[in-house]
């Protein structure tokens, strides 16, 4: 990656600082340089995570920021074999690596130590980014961006552009697990998903892609009608009673809630020697009983996003099975306000998606 030049402003909608609302800001990217891939970012879907970061729940600070890690666009420039000039793309959540750790050669990018995420992070010093250094990254809520080539997919030819870009985010996040723990495994699998919102939609429709029963937990009746509408079965975890009849029920449990809640419940539901993966990024310690694990021998664990090669088999995957995300496409001048429902747990049934071609209307 090349040097970041002086004055370039891009247009974006950021934050100037924690309690800052969503404002038309200017970023700067760098100039492409060896295997970067130059895009125009045509849409970017709206992640609960661009709220955590955007407000320092996750103790960055770095300010001005543009959120947004479910990016489409069209290549502008290439300086690279795998991608032309005009080429449908996407960009997720992390943009480097070192490229040259075990983790990395073994397609596991997302856990590398030198893994850049898309926005709130900074190049390091050093002799691979020495022109980068200190360069803050800024995400998808922006007109365009620079990427190394090893992090950016093309959009296979059946899919929508204002799909793909969640795909890459809530896609690949519950595509990975149950890769794992539940595709190809002998007999029908029981799938419980806890949280019925971005992630939980795209985790039951994977799921039942890979031929999985597939049970929602949650505690909003109003999630119900669209959990069976996806031909999964609906539980509300505030009835003990009902709870209690899905004892020793699940093979594998995707726990998609990102704020404090309880699980020593939930975990009760799982078979002996069942599985119980966290999803959300819970700031707060989990309380699990030890006695649970030692007389059912659940595996608790945890899973972030996907490495390249598996979110190249997740698209092709989604592709093959017709599987989308639920979006309502939106005006660039809509994203405060969709922001700021994020915020505050008022978001619908549809994921937003940024229109990104609308953002010079708010200039």
């Amino acid at each position: 990656m090349a040097t970041i030049p002086n004055g370039r402003g891009i247009k974006a909608l950021g934050k100037t600082s924690a309690k800052s609302g969503l404002l038309p800001i200017e970023i700067a990217r760098p100039t492409p340089g060896p295997n970067d891939v130059h895009i125009k970012i045509m849409y970017c879907g709206q992640c609960h995570s661009d709220v955590h970061a955007t407000n320092g729940d996750w103790g960055v600070d770095l300010y001005p920021m543009a959120p947004g890690h479910e990016i489409s666009g069209i290549v502008l420039k290439s300086n690279s074999e795998k991608f032309k000039e005009g080429q449908r793309v996407g960009v997720g959540c992390m943009v480097e690596s070192c490229q040259s750790c075990s983790l990395c050669d073994e397609g596991l990018e997302n856990h590398c130590p030198g893994m850049i995420q898309t926005y709130s992070s900074k190049f390091p010093h050093s002799k691979d980014h020495d022109d980068c250094a200190g360069y803050q990254t800024n995400g998808g809520y922006s007109e365009e961006i620079v990427v190394h080539d090893r992090f950016v997919f093309s959009i296979p030819e059946s899919m929508k552009m204002e799909h793909a870009g969640p795909l890459l985010c809530a896609g690949i996040t519950t595509y990975s697990p149950l890769n794992r723990f539940v595709k190809g495994k002998k007999g029908q699998q029981h799938v419980g998903i806890i949280g019925f919102g971005g992630l939980g939609m795209m985790a039951v429709k994977i799921a039942k892609a890979m031929g999985a029963e597939v049970t929602v937990f949650s505690r909003s009746m109003a999630k119900e009608e669209q959990a069976k509408k996806l031909g999964a079965s609906f539980v509300c975890h505030g009835d003990s009673e009902l709870m209690v009849s899905m004892e020793r029920s699940i093979d594998t449990i995707l726990d998609t809630i990102s704020i404090g809640h309880e699980v020593a419940h939930m975990i009760g539901t799982l078979k002996v020697g069942g599985t119980y993966c966290f999803l959300g990024g819970v700031p707060e310690p989990v309380k699990i009983s030890a006695f649970q694990l030692l007389l059912s021998r659940y595996t608790v664990t945890g899973s972030l996003i996907g490495g390249i090669p598996e979110t190249v088999e997740m698209l092709d995957f989604c592709a093959e099975h017709g599987i989308v995300p639920e979006i309502e496409v939106i005006h660039a001048s809509k994203a405060a306000e969709t922001y700021d429902n994020l915020e505050s747990g008022k978001f619908g049934a549809y994921r937003s998606v940024i229109d990104m071609s609308t953002i010079g209307d708010l200039y």
